[in-house]
């Protein structure tokens, strides 16, 4: 099997996709760390799309209320 190596997403050094690997996809605990700190402190999130969640939130609550009709 090939040897598959990905960048680490916080410091973009080579990093060999290995069971062996404890840290992938980061080459070590620091850039781990480095990266939780980021999403812990707001810095990195996923967007929201308010139209989407307004959409599933009412999909939610009709489906409640259909289930509780039956």
């Amino acid at each position: 099997m090939a040897d598959v190596k990905v960048k680490c997403p916080t410091c973009q050094k080579d990093v060999r996709w290995t069971s062996d690997n404890i840290y992938r996809p980061f080459c070590s605990e620091r850039c781990r760390l480095i990266d939780l700190g980021e999403w812990a402190s707001g810095n990195r999130y996923i967007p929201e799309d308010a139209e989407y969640d307004d959409a599933t939130a009412d999909e939610i609550e009709r489906a409640r209320n259909n289930k509780e009709g039956n």
